[in-house]
């Protein structure tokens, strides 16, 4: 299985942002989860409690931001690249 491009948390709240290659170019998802210790040790849930929803929503804005970020760098790695091509 391939890593995250990137992982932001706080908290027990994460934010796992998967690149996914094409060929038009790299596009992103993104998955919020919410960590919680078992007596079989950590899970991961997508379900959050209404004290998570301020920071969940914070993390999703963070992750919009490296995402618009990544885009751009690829735009310009694609165009650099073409450049060289030609």
């Amino acid at each position: 299985m391939s890593q995250p491009a990137h992982k932001i948390r706080t908290g027990a709240l994460q934010v796992t942002i998967w690149r996914n290659p094409a060929e038009k170019g790299n596009w992103y998802s993104v998955k919020l989860t919410r960590g919680y210790k078992t007596d079989d040790g950590w899970r991961e849930t997508d379900s959050l409690g209404h004290d998570d929803l301020l920071a969940g929503a914070k993390l999703l804005d963070l992750a919009h931001t490296w995402v618009m970020h990544q885009l751009e760098a690829d735009r310009k790695g694609r165009k650099l690249s073409e450049q060289v091509m030609k």
